[in-house]
């Protein structure tokens, strides 16, 4: 079975097929999604794109985080770049991307469109996310490594089979939908640190919503977009692994998401769980630091080790910066923490001199390891791996928390609703987004 008919039929599993344990972690990426779509409606980007929707005139068939209705390719591109506009959201490690801003905006836009209930709107996320991964795994770090996003690229692929999903495609349709969304799917990691970063992936949203459409219409493309002649595999890695993508689709790579604990990229994640769980540092200064030494992934380098942050956003993508807040105890937990003034803060530009960064290919994606040297010439080794995982309910209460601490006693009505998803609609969570807004 070549990769495109296999995500044909991943597209088409009955609900009954679906992992019950990814439908777990499914449920809480929407309301991780909604908590982090909420928390950015006032950023800069999210405002712009709400501009652009209010210049389009069309039917208002979906909601807007913090906007009125909006078509729904247009609602898509608003909701997936908003969401994605605190880099808060979830991770994949395997797909090298996040998932619920591109996939989630378009499921949800496509479910309000058609009138489906959020079960539904869940089940396709779920699998246009598997997509997304697999879709991932075939391009490899190395499609990544040139230079590419792929929460826009292969996140692209995710929305499309989302969506159509929800709007119905056949076999034949689902086929073409692909095919259009390999003509379609962009992002470049270079947007990293502006505001085309989550513009990636409102694109990758809003591209997913126009392919499954346009396929719907009935319009044609290649028959294999992905890894036919001049496909989107061959033009946009060195170094596919065509079979890589190919887990059965009643084995959900999406089992192994990761969310975000801290309002920082990912890439930083383990490096602070390492300094916040090192009892011996508890109650230390950062003048009681001579120096700080990280081994971290190599791809990361290229990611979060801005040496000298110049905005609170690229605070959020600097190893230095991030050791000394985890240090003296700031909330990197709250968005609101990462501000233009944090970037000038003297005391963490001091303590950043002491800080070495380096790549190693032994420490894996998830991993961080680390020495903290004492002034009296002390070594302390720190080390996390975010590969460890948390049992669901604890899971739940961490993200609720983080919910709270975002939003307010919004994100405890959110999180109020996971217990009753299943009598909701679509138009339900819709209206979760619009009154928040």
């Amino acid at each position: 079975m070549v990769l495109i008919d296999h995500l044909i039929e991943l597209a088409a599993l009955p609900a009954e097929k679906l992992s019950v344990r990814a439908l777990i972690l499914a449920r809480f990426s929407l309301l991780d999604w909604m908590t982090c779509g909420i928390a950015g409606v006032n950023e800069p980007v999210a405002e712009k794109l709400r501009m652009l929707a209010e210049q389009e005139v069309g039917r208002g068939a979906a909601s807007v985080f913090g906007g009125d209705a909006a078509p729904a390719r247009m609602a898509a591109l608003v909701n997936g770049a908003t969401s994605h506009a605190l880099d808060y959201d979830d991770t994949h490690f395997g797909h090298v991307g996040h998932l619920s801003v591109g996939i989630y905006s378009a499921a949800l836009a496509a479910g309000e469109e058609v009138d489906a209930s959020a079960t539904e709107v869940v089940n396709a996320f779920l699998v246009g996310a598997e997509a997304a991964i697999r879709i991932g795994l075939v391009l490899g770090r190395a499609h990544y490594d040139i230079g590419f996003h792929q929460t826009a690229t292969a996140g692209a692929f995710g929305a499309t089979l989302a969506a159509g999903r929800l709007y119905g495609l056949n076999a034949q349709e689902m086929r073409y939908a692909i095919g259009l969304c390999a003509t379609r799917a962009s992002g470049l990691k270079s947007q990293f640190g502006t505001m085309g970063k989550p513009y990636n992936a409102g694109s990758a949203a809003s591209n997913g919503i126009e392919c499954a459409k346009l396929a719907k219409l009935g319009m044609t493309s290649a028959d294999d977009g992905l890894l036919g002649q001049q496909s989107f595999v061959e033009t946009h890695t060195s170094l596919a692994d065509p079979g890589a993508g190919l887990a059965k689709p009643q084995t959900f790579l999406f089992e192994d998401n990761k969310y975000k604990l801290h309002a920082c990229c990912h890439g930083t994640h383990a490096m602070i769980g390492a300094l916040l769980g090192a009892k011996e540092l508890e109650g230390r200064d950062l003048n009681d630091v001579a120096s700080f030494t990280l081994r971290t992934n190599p791809r990361w380098l290229r990611v979060c080790d801005i040496k000298r942050p110049r905005t609170g956003l690229e605070v959020k993508f600097s190893y230095n910066w991030l050791a000394g807040m985890a240090m003296r105890g700031d909330r990197t937990v709250d968005d609101r923490t990462y501000t233009d003034a944090l970037a000038n803060d003297a005391e963490l530009a001091v303590f950043a001199d002491r800080i070495r960064v380096t790549g190693d290919d032994v420490v894996t994606d998830l991993q961080a390891i680390g020495i903290v040297t004492l002034k009296g010439g002390t070594e302390i080794v720190v080390s996390h791996d975010l590969t460890e995982p948390l049992p669901d309910d604890i899971l739940a209460e961490k993200l609720r928390e983080k919910s709270v601490a975002a939003i307010g006693e919004t994100g405890q009505t959110i999180w109020n609703t996971l217990s009753r998803l299943a009598t909701m609609s679509a138009r339900d969570l819709g209206e979760l987004l619009h009154r928040a807004g």
